[in-house]
């Protein structure tokens, strides 16, 4: 019989041939994953190089993050004229992203018993949504969620979008045409907003079909407001960005500078690059002023799909694209990839600005990136960038 000694030194020897073999798998798997890593990285590289010399934007950058940890990409420049580079911590408008958030604390307040998505706008906001044969008794808070509602997009107003236009300018800064008299812009608030998307008849009745318009997060923003007693933003940073410590992410009403650290925003007219960066975000409100960096979004959107941000019946709510005909939930909607897999998330345009942010349905894996002119780019080249990521070659 062997003595304990020989029974633990045998012991020793198993042990340490097993931890041995474990090492070697292990490095295996970990030179495998580091080449996986490597290859995704040079894709989305080349597709973000793409976005860049075929003219789509100056600069680019995307953030990846999941189980291996977080990695920046950028190309071109963030700044044409001092020629600087696009840094992962940059703010930038996001556009409507924000709308993401903005159902999210929507459903929160449902959670809590402060509103029913049942709800009628009427309910909320008495007298509001009337004329042109707009009619908020019959419209409701889901059916703004889903742009359900066939209310008009108040962005398509001309009336609007000229006033707009004129008070952009051409070296950053907004006009003195349509402001103030002091080179301010005036700020357009809420209800003029929703006023000018019902001059317009809309689309279709409640409920009948699916429309995507600004005007139903507008009226979420006020909806939340009058619930709550506080404005939207104040909302969305008590439920949403306090808890997820998305210190870089911020609403900034009629703010019209991005705060530190941050590139130019450009938009292209007469074959030049023109610098759109300070604007008036009123004008996007609920539904687009959020400004963010790559790395909160990617934390707010990998949050949210592992159920951190809503309870998972309401997210439930949020991914369920049924009366949209599979194009859109509450504040997210599903992307096809070629090779099957479908991810999460929303994009967001603004003058200037063009962010996406999509994850896998758990959220343990995330893309967000961003250019720095106003897009959306060309299909195939998004797709590509897309499937660099989320379509690894096996």
């Amino acid at each position: 019989m062997p003595t304990v000694v020989a029974l633990v030194a045998a012991m020793g020897v198993v042990l340490a041939g097993c931890t041995a073999d474990a090492d070697a798998r292990a490095s295996v798997a970990g030179g495998g994953r580091k080449a996986a890593e490597r290859e995704e990285r040079g894709a989305v590289r080349t597709a973000l190089r793409r976005l860049v010399t075929d003219g789509t934007a100056p600069g680019a950058a995307a953030l990846v993050r999941d189980g291996g940890g977080a990695r920046f990409t950028a190309a071109g420049v963030a700044d044409t004229r001092s020629g600087r580079r696009v840094e992962r911590d940059d703010r930038f408008r996001a556009g409507s992203v924000t709308k993401t958030v903005i159902a999210a604390l929507t459903l929160r307040l449902a959670g809590e018993g402060r509103l029913g998505l049942g709800d009628t706008v009427e309910q909320h906001l008495p007298g509001l949504v009337r004329g042109q044969g707009n009619n908020g008794r019959k419209i409701t808070v889901g059916q703004l969620l889903t742009h359900t509602s066939g209310l008009f997009d108040y962005t398509a107003d001309p009336v609007l979008a000229g006033q707009l236009s004129a008070t952009e300018g051409t070296d950053g800064t907004n006009g003195a045409e349509g402001t103030d008299g002091t080179g301010r812009t005036e700020a357009h608030s809420p209800a003029s907003l929703v006023r000018a998307a019902l001059t317009h008849r809309p689309a279709f009745a409640p409920g009948a079909k699916w429309h995507y318009s600004n005007t139903n997060y507008v009226l979420l923003g006020m909806i939340v407001e009058r619930v709550t007693g506080r404005s939207y933003a104040a909302g969305a940073e008590r439920r949403i960005l306090d808890p997820l410590a998305l210190r870089a992410t911020s609403f900034p009403g009629v703010r019209t500078t991005l705060p530190a650290p941050h590139g130019r925003a450009y938009d292209s007219r007469g074959g030049r690059w023109r610098d759109v960066t300070d604007l008036d975000p009123s004008s996007a409100g609920a539904a687009g002023e959020m400004i963010s960096t790559l790395g909160d979004l990617s934390r707010l959107l990998g949050a949210l799909l592992r159920g951190q941000v809503v309870p998972k019946a309401q997210l439930r709510r949020m991914e369920d694209t049924s009366a949209s005909g599979g194009r859109y939930g509450m504040g997210l909607f599903p992307v096809r990839l070629p090779c099957g897999t479908t991810v999460w998330g929303h994009n967001g345009e603004v003058s200037g600005s063009y962010a996406l942010a999509v994850a896998t349905r758990d959220g343990r894996r995330t893309l967000v990136y961003r250019l720095n002119s106003a897009g959306p780019p060309a299909p195939k080249a998004e797709t590509a960038l897309l499937t660099a990521v989320f379509c690894p070659k096996r």
